[in-house]
């Protein structure tokens, strides 16, 4: 009686450890921009994107559970600071500001600023962009742009959350040209049958897209990242969902 009655111990205590590490398994959440076609975006009701498709691929490849957080992109960095967050995949450039308060994954996607007008504005170059009217989105690299090339440029700026708003303020006459990542503006004028913005001139910078978690937290959610980034380009799944987009 008494060797049946520790077996039966250890196999409630086995149950018990098994059922804890059951309730206890991680799910990351993770934010991605509520608006920012071709990388996140929102079609009958679901996200979708090229940001929302490569989590999920590395997600399945690696075998962790997240929670998507769409969310405007000026609350992300300070969400994932805050502890609110643990990571985002947003189209968000790796920069040496950034990189104070967080740590990146290996870039997953080529970008830069591009200058944004209306189809028949005038204005094609650098030099064409002095004593203009800016529109930008909060807390972008486009802004980190435009505010340092200001003084410069004795150009006058304004600010949005998102970045249709930006567009549209650039569509009505209010500002001469908006600031945008070259792939997502791109995107945006391959839709329009008769397109009402264009591009003028150059990308202005060079850049990397990347994941964020905290600085000093997460590293196996950045190790997990990298290593899934690098198995779905090896197979062709990366390649896939680029193609998806373009």
């Amino acid at each position: 009686m008494k060797k049946i009655s520790i077996t039966l111990a250890v196999l409630l205590a086995a149950v018990a450890t098994s059922s804890t590490a059951f309730a206890k398994e991680k799910v990351y959440k993770i934010a991605t921009d509520a608006a920012y076609a071709p990388f996140s975006f929102k079609i009958d009701g679901a996200y979708t994107g090229i940001d929302v498709d490569v989590l999920a691929a590395i997600a399945k490849t690696e075998g962790f559970k997240y929670e998507l957080t769409p969310m405007n992109f000026n609350g992300i960095i300070p969400g994932i600071v805050s502890g609110q967050l643990d990571g985002a995949i947003a189209g968000m450039t790796i920069t040496k500001k950034r990189a104070k308060v967080l740590d990146f994954s290996n870039g997953y996607y080529e970008s830069g600023v591009v200058p944004v007008v209306k189809a028949d504005s005038k204005i094609a170059t650098k030099a064409d962009l002095k004593d203009q009217r800016f529109a930008v989105k909060k807390g972008t690299t486009s802004a980190d742009w435009a505010n340092s090339n200001r003084k410069e440029l004795n150009a006058t700026i304004r600010y949005f959350d998102d970045s249709a708003s930006m567009f549209q303020e650039v569509i009505n006459g209010n500002a001469d040209v908006a600031f945008e990542d070259y792939p997502v503006i791109a995107y945006k004028i391959s839709l329009d049958k008769t397109p009402v913005l264009k591009l003028a001139g150059d990308k202005l910078t060079s850049a990397q897209f990347g994941f964020g978690v905290k600085k000093g937290q997460n590293a196996e959610l950045i190790s997990k990242f990298n290593d899934g980034l690098a198995k779905i380009k090896a197979d062709g799944t990366y390649e896939k969902i680029l193609n998806k987009y373009q």
